[in-house]
């Protein structure tokens, strides 16, 4: 019988194909951008930058052509209030818009994070166009997870805003009590958002993920998230939480001296401000140099947040639904020669061992599993033990009481006793005898014989 030898997970690609440790979750995001920077950083700079430029361009001449109108106006004017509102309602849709253009970025950036990371796994660096072709058939269902979280956030601002808006109605009327009411139910109605909004997003992190690597539905995605966080949870917002300190806390110590160093130089170029075209130059440089290195960094702290998203969904399916077993398989298959066809698709779900609606079972520590090879217990071909009938069983006659022996009874030997065996005798060896010394011994002295 051999004895059993540890052997490690492989490790193809940027993972090892096991379940992953929490330090692991923790350091593979920030690994991600290394393994493959060309696609991941560079794609992120690049549509950061031109997100960024688009917005600045509409909202800056939104801006500029509202500013101008209400010049020409005097407050005095009939027109002046509905020219008023109506440059508020125009910027503000202005922005709505770019920002759901930001959205949009957000979440082709989450599909082509969380391709380039099943790729990865398989210890393959895809180009930028294997990624897009990837995560092209589900572009729509992600645009559209994101403007759904984004209506969420819009419905949470307006309930906050009607509160206020309550609150300074009750104020302008005179009531105290409806104030005092007003802020208690805006207070905790605001705490009570902040866990709620956590846990719904930890819940739902993996549903880019999900609608990339499997194709599934928008439904499909957002149960599949939530299943398969189920038992995972604290893990989950344990990592995104340390994640993103880690990155806003980089971002803020970079952008906060770049943009006092930004208005510092500023004011020292144009004092009284840029009136040539050189002080307008050298102001404007100053101004957007600090931006676009923020906007570098936001751009990374994207890529390693989704990429940290990414690998959660990776552990969770490989503890759950045996992902690494799977995922070895393909790559034993793929070295042996078979071809796409015959691989499918790595990421597939096993109806078989999905996660469903009933809690995941619990995992058994690595000191109490049974040895390898004892998976099913009792062995096939012999039946399972099965438990004693239970029998009535008479009960026992009383015994009598003990008699006292007397002291005659005591001392007399007991009757038909056995006699116990004679002790074994050792014999005695017989005594030694002395020999007697031969006469005709052939060896004498040295120097006793004649010359």
């Amino acid at each position: 019988m051999s004895a059993q030898i540890w052997t490690p997970a492989p490790k193809p690609g940027l993972i090892p194909l096991h379940p992953l440790t929490f330090g692991a979750l923790l350091g593979k995001p920030f690994a991600a951008l290394r393994h493959n920077p060309k696609v991941l950083f560079g794609f992120a700079i690049v549509v950061q930058l031109i997100v960024a430029a688009i917005t600045v361009a509409v909202v800056g001449a939104v801006v500029y052509g509202t500013f101008l109108r209400m010049e020409s106006l005097s407050p005095s004017s009939p027109d002046f209030y509905p020219v008023l509102w109506g440059s508020i309602a125009i910027n503000a849709i202005v922005a709505i818009a770019m920002s759901l253009v930001s959205v949009a970025f957000t979440a082709i950036m989450q599909g082509i994070v969380a391709a380039n990371i099943g790729y990865a796994a398989l210890g393959e660096k895809p180009s930028l166009g294997t990624l897009w072709r990837r995560m092209r058939p589900a572009l729509w269902r992600l645009i559209g997870w994101s403007l759904l979280q984004a209506l969420a956030a819009l419905v949470l601002i307006a309930i906050v805003g009607g509160i206020i808006a309550l609150g300074v109605l009750a104020g302008a009327g005179g009531s105290a009590e409806g104030v005092g009411l007003t802020v208690v139910v805006g207070i905790l109605l605001v705490l009570g958002m902040i866990p709620l909004g956590v846990w719904l997003n930890t819940k739902l992190l993996l549903v880019p993920s999900v609608l990339v690597l499997e194709g599934v539905s928008l439904r499909e995605g957002l149960v599949r998230s939530w299943r398969l966080t189920r038992g995972r949870f604290w893990n989950t917002f344990a990592v995104i939480l340390l994640v993103s300190l880690i990155m806003n806390t980089a971002v803020g110590l970079v952008s906060v001296p770049l943009s006092l160093i930004g208005s510092l130089f500023g004011s020292i170029i144009a004092p009284t401000g840029p009136n040539d075209a050189s002080e307008i130059g050298a102001y404007l440089l100053t101004a957007i140099a600090p931006q676009l290195l923020i906007y570098v960094l936001q751009a990374v702290a994207i890529v390693v947040q989704c990429a940290a998203a990414a690998f959660i969904y990776l552990d969770c399916r490989m503890r759950y639904e045996g992902l690494d077993h799977s995922l070895i398989s393909y790559l034993e298959r793929r070295d042996r020669g078979a071809t796409a066809e015959q691989l499918g698709d790595p990421f597939a779900v096993d109806p078989a061992r999905a996660v469903s609606s009933a809690p995941p079972q619990q995992q058994t520590p690595a000191f109490a599993a049974a040895p390898v090879g004892w998976a099913q217990y009792p062995p096939q071909g012999y039946p399972a033990a099965q438990p004693y009938p239970q029998q009535a069983y008479p009960a026992a006659p009383p015994y009598p009481a003990a008699q006292p022996y007397s002291p005659q009874q005591q001392n007399a030997p007991y009757v038909g006793a056995t006699p116990p065996p004679p002790a074994p005798q050792t014999p005695v060896p017989p005594a030694a005898q002395p020999i007697p010394p031969s006469s005709e011994s052939p060896w004498a002295p040295p120097g006793s014989g004649s010359a």
